[in-house]
């Protein structure tokens, strides 16, 4: 995902930035269980370059057609690459490979901390100011992540750690692609950057696939296919579209503390679909880590 430059703080909340923003939640949601159903028959890298690649072309066509141009200024390219490493490939790569040893909805849980990771990247390179409700939320959304560690035991967090650290990963690179976006202050049209650092986010992810993988579109049922066209129609195209209009709409602070519903979604959705746990300790680690980066979000 990309952070285009935040509205002013004084935009208003119009309703239909709302019900923008609650459709790219509820895509970016549903999509957790679906990236986990599809490591049945695709490995991860693979399906994430791969549909990252369409999303990428069908995103540029969007733009085309709409009349915006594909070029990028030369002095931009070097911010713009920089922003797809951190937005999109190590989104794309680490936290789809998170998924190998995560549950769907704890993966969820751990990599939408990425907030709280804003705040405090927003004051070491912006200057804005990291009030001590921040830290607290910090803390707070760590101990959300301790107990998904330990909830089930020492040995089952050590065959999580890995997943965690992955997801955390592709949290934190976010967080910076999203600060960094701010500072670049990209002049390309909302389409057309999306399409380019997609594009090129991807491009890295696919090749690993099949220098590593062994993906094949044999392997594919139907619903792997039905999976498959959801991320990149849904997941991708639309949701992103939906999120880049809500943020023409909506303050900065609304629509990140809307992302929070994304976790929330993916954690139920999974455990309605795949099965996943949903007992205390998940509603637990899910609650202390929703209430910090509610914290870290507000005002």
């Amino acid at each position: 995902m990309t952070m285009p430059d935040a509205p002013t703080p004084r935009a208003r909340i119009a309703p239909i930035g709302l019900a923008l923003l609650a459709t790219a939640s509820i895509a970016w949601g549903l999509n957790w269980p679906v990236s986990k159903a599809l490591l049945l028959e695709w490995p991860p890298l693979s399906i994430r370059g791969g549909t990252g690649i369409v999303g990428a072309l069908l995103l540029a066509g969007i733009a085309v057609w709409r009349g915006e141009s594909l070029r990028v200024p030369r002095h931009q390219w070097l911010p713009l690459c920089i922003l797809a490493a951190l937005n999109v490939f190590g989104w794309m790569a680490f936290v789809g490979l998170s998924l190998l040893w995560l549950p769907a909805g704890e993966a969820a849980v751990v990599a939408f901390t990425m907030p709280v990771w804003a705040a405090g990247l927003a004051w070491l390179i912006l200057g804005e100011r990291l009030s001590g409700q921040r830290i607290v939320a910090m803390l707070m959304a760590f101990a959300g992540i301790a107990a998904l560690m330990g909830g089930d035991g020492l040995a089952a967090s050590e065959e999580k750690l890995p997943g965690i650290a992955l997801a955390l990963l592709g949290g934190f690179g976010f967080a910076l692609g999203a600060v960094l976006a701010k500072k670049f202050g990209l002049s390309l049209p909302l389409m057309t950057s999306s399409a380019w650092q997609i594009g090129i986010g991807c491009v890295p992810v696919l090749l690993l696939g099949l220098i590593f993988e062994s993906p094949h579109l044999s392997a594919l049922t139907p619903l792997g296919l039905g999976m498959i066209a959801y991320v990149i129609l849904i997941a991708l195209c639309v949701a992103y579209v939906c999120w880049f209009a809500a943020l023409k709409h909506l303050p900065a602070s609304v629509a990140a503390i809307g992302t929070m519903a994304v976790p929330v979604i993916g954690v139920v959705s999974s455990a309605i679909a795949l099965r996943e746990p949903l007992g205390i300790t998940q509603i637990a680690a899910l609650a202390f880590t929703l209430a910090g980066v509610a914290l870290a979000t507000r005002g």
